[in-house]
């Protein structure tokens, strides 16, 4: 071995040791070494896309407040018809004030599921049926959901109309 080799792998050993030291002196001062292990709550595609029908029914109450109870404290909804996204449960209450005036129901006309630990999505295409106006809007949608250790919760819900008329 070459003087510089040598030298190199010194310097590599001393610093991945002072790593080591490093390392083991931050987890020695932080709490128990024990890792935390996250239990992760059973849902099935079933227990995900009743979600849905909890939201829907929700809104068939007419009570905004109601509606606003299935999001997170710290959700976004980036609504269909507002081109404000709403962050906080007031505004949130704001926008479901206006959007239930006109009776909406809503129907999954295609969707996909993925659950992950203690999170979800569920995403597709639905149909919103406006019973005071009869109108009839087609939208794509995305909500995504925790388990907040007592329920399922919506952390940001996504939804446009569709851009071409089929």
């Amino acid at each position: 071995m070459t003087k510089a080799f040598v030298s190199l792998l010194a310097g590599i050993t001393f610093a991945l040791a002072g790593c080591a030291s490093n390392s083991t002196a931050l987890s020695n001062s932080a709490a128990p070494s024990t890792p935390q292990t996250q239990i992760c709550v059973a849902a099935s595609e079933q227990d995900i896309a009743a979600l849905f029908d909890r939201w829907n029914q929700s809104l068939q109450t007419g009570d905004p407040l109601k509606v606003v109870a299935n999001y997170a404290e710290k959700s976004v909804l980036l609504a269909t018809v507002s081109n404000k996204p709403r962050m906080t449960p007031a505004e949130k209450e704001d926008y479901f004030h206006h959007f239930l005036e006109n009776k909406p129901m809503g129907k999954i006309d295609s969707r996909t599921i993925e659950i992950g630990c203690n999170t979800a999505f569920d995403a597709g295409l639905y149909t919103f049926t406006f019973a005071k106006t009869g109108a009839i809007v087609k939208a794509r949608y995305t909500y995504t959901y925790k388990w907040d250790n007592r329920q399922w919760l919506i952390t940001s819900h996504h939804s446009s109309a569709m851009p071409e008329k089929l």
